[in-house]
């Protein structure tokens, strides 16, 4: 586990993720211009669950999840 520490919505806070998703959120962030700590704030606005760390890592997931046909 990796941590960092980023100011979201003007306060500092600490998520620890694994490298592999830092790094993912990284190219997420840089494919939509975004600075990182925009992209988590985002990410941190339209959550549902409690889990922050949790909603960065299902992020990740549906951005290289294949869509799926209904």
């Amino acid at each position: 586990m990796l941590k960092r520490s980023l100011t979201i919505a003007g306060h500092r806070t600490s998520i620890a993720l694994e490298p592999e998703f830092w790094s993912a959120l990284e190219e997420l962030a840089l494919e939509r211009g975004l600075t990182l700590p925009h992209l988590v704030r985002e990410i941190d606005q339209t959550r549902d669950g409690p889990n922050l760390s949790s909603a960065l890592r299902v992020a990740v997931l549906n951005r290289w999840r294949p869509t799926q046909a209904s």
